[in-house]
């Protein structure tokens, strides 16, 4: 396949798709080192991320009597936490690997972790701390996602469809944070317009596709290099949020 490729660019042929992905040069046995190298990265900076997270609502901020959070969103964070976590490592491993295994295991992790991103945006956006209220609306979008990941993983691998899932998703739950950052007063609303305005242009690059320069970096791994300083920005917004509603919850109970 490269070899083609330098044969194509010799003639003055521009690089061509094969089943739909670009050809890369290998380094050190991976496929897409740059990719694997960016989504370690973003593997490390979720975990850091989380942890911060965990030590501020458990050891730095009050707990309730019963040893609680007061953080009505706690559990949503470390769901999101987890889940973006499992996505970065097998994006590590697919961009390493290449084999329809690793492949349906990067796209399923995507989009579980993009229909849990929109349940949060949802729940945090509108204020949602009533059980019933929270299950109603996560219900059909766990069925989708899950109805989703299903027809990857079983009936047909659909690039097309899968794009504009993960597209439809993002540019919702970006719509949402974006609307309650213009309507709210929270404090750390600057972090999360940047985060949404990050995002946005950012998911340009998943759309808009370019052939790897050199051989090595394409769009989605530049993709891959936005979300960095993004995901330390969210998780960020995520511990001002916690502080935020936990300060305000005790000036209510005094």
């Amino acid at each position: 396949m490269l070899v083609r490729e330098e044969e194509r660019e010799k003639h003055g042929g521009k690089p061509v798709k094969y089943h739909g992905k670009w050809p890369f040069h290998r380094a050190y046995g991976f496929q897409e080192p740059v990719s694997v190298a960016l989504s370690a990265l973003n593997l490390a900076i979720q975990f850091h991320g989380w942890v911060s997270f965990f030590i501020l609502i458990y050891y730095k901020l009050p707990l309730t009597p019963s040893k609680k959070t007061y953080y009505e969103y706690t559990g949503l964070w470390h769901i999101y936490g987890i889940l973006s976590m499992n996505l970065w490592f097998w994006s590590a491993v697919f961009h390493s690997r290449d084999v329809e295994l690793t492949e349906k295991l990067d796209c399923s992790s995507a989009v579980a972790l993009l229909g849990f991103s929109l349940i949060l945006a949802v729940l945090r956006a509108f204020s949602m701390r009533d059980e019933a209220a929270r299950v109603m609306v996560s219900a059909p979008i766990i069925a989708f996602v899950t109805t989703h990941i299903l027809y990857l993983n079983f009936f047909k691998l659909d690039y097309g469809l899968n794009m504009k899932v993960c597209v439809a998703m993002g540019v919702a739950q970006l719509l949402i944070w974006a609307v309650w950052a213009s309507a709210t007063r929270h404090p750390s609303r600057f972090k999360l317009w940047v985060a949404v305005i990050g995002g946005g242009l950012a998911m340009l690059l998943e759309i808009y596709d370019f052939p790897p320069y050199q051989g090595f970096v394409d769009a989605h791994a530049l993709w891959h290099a936005t979300t960095i300083p993004l995901t330390y920005l969210w998780w960020s917004f995520a511990k001002d949020d916690a502080e935020f509603r936990t300060s305000s919850l005790l000036k209510k109970a005094k």
